[in-house]
């Protein structure tokens, strides 16, 4: 009930679990009151329960924000987020916990380390060569601020190889995400001020061409891109391919030649004040997504469920899709 301001979400899947976290504060805003929220369903989202948050000094000057989940191949799951003053992420640092067993009841975190410094909002991707590519962002104040650090054993350590340009006078909050190719080429996908931008790197992240539009009409706002088991590329964005709308109609889009094409179109929210999905593909092939919605009315957190048939089919009434589950809702208790 004291939550006046909560969105930005992010989900991830263990075996036992689907897990979601997203961040949240006493005043409508996004300011220092800030902090980052981790919930748990073991029922494949039908009920969820809050399990731990994130508040780094009270009501001190400090934010927790723009949380981030992932599985990594070892099962473990990962909690990232920054924290800083105001809404720079040029000095802000990037935070992490993990847990080693999280399907048990009462799961055990390992203390919070500091990557480095930087927003992720972005999945960590597992490269061709083992290792873990991080997409974390400076934002707006210094070139190169689609940055993607590196760990070569596993997240114990982590270092920054690379990262791309975008025109200053197109960058935005970058919020960027990688693809792997099978021949080791890499896509970074960013949001800007136009859209999504795009850019490519042939050897591993070093370097990178500047940033440039992808062809893929868009908000000023994050969107979600990731390959599936199949090998298909997912991309979730706001209303038609060929189409810029503002903060609504979010919709997935299935690729099955590497992103040269994109076919389909699944509406998953048409709202407005609809934003930032992210999620996983679960072990049974279901890809589960999650999004804001109204983050100063509603408040809520949402999840949605369907399969790739369902993206390319077009068809929300389909057996088996689930749109709007509520995550959370500011005001409810649901425990």
């Amino acid at each position: 009930a004291t939550r006046r301001f909560q969105g930005i979400s992010s989900l991830a899947i263990t075996p036992g679990a689907y897990w979601a976290t997203w961040y949240a504060g006493p005043t409508p805003d996004e300011d220092s009151n800030n902090y980052v929220v981790l919930s748990r369903s073991t029922d494949a989202g039908a009920n969820w329960q809050e399990l731990m948050v994130v508040d780094p000094d009270g009501p001190g000057p400090l934010r927790a924000f723009d949380p981030q989940l992932w599985s990594d191949p070892q099962g473990r799951l990962w909690w990232f987020w920054t924290q800083g003053e105001d809404h720079h992420g040029h000095y802000a640092g990037l935070w992490s916990m993990r847990c080693d067993a999280p399907d048990v009841a009462a799961p055990v975190w390992s203390a919070p380390v500091l990557i480095g410094t930087g927003v992720m909002m972005g999945k960590p991707l597992v490269l061709n060569s083992g290792e873990w590519a991080l997409p974390v962002s400076t934002w707006r104040t210094t070139d190169n601020s689609a940055g993607l650090v590196v760990s070569n054993d596993d997240g114990q350590t982590w270092e920054r190889r690379g990262g791309a340009q975008v025109p200053r006078a197109a960058r935005s909050f970058d919020e960027h995400q990688f693809i792997e190719y099978a021949d080791g080429r890499l896509d970074v996908f960013v949001r800007t001020r136009y859209g999504i931008g795009r850019s490519r790197s042939y050897d591993q992240g070093r370097n990178w061409a500047t940033v440039q539009a992808a062809g893929i009409p868009h908000p000023d706002a994050r969107f979600f891109i990731s390959r599936l088991r199949s090998g298909n590329l997912i991309l979730i964005k706001h209303g038609p391919l060929t189409e810029k709308t503002g903060r609504s109609h979010l919709t997935a889009f299935l690729s099955r030649d590497d992103g040269a094409t994109w076919e389909g179109g699944l509406l998953i929210e048409e709202r407005e004040k609809v934003s930032y999905p992210d999620g996983q593909q679960d072990a049974d092939g279901s890809i589960v997504i999650t999004h804001d919605f109204d983050r100063t009315g509603e408040r809520t957190i949402h999840m949605a469920r369907f399969r790739e048939e369902d993206i390319l089919a077009g068809k929300a009434d389909a057996p088996g899709v689930l749109l709007r589950q509520i995550i959370s809702r500011a005001g409810e208790c649901r425990d």
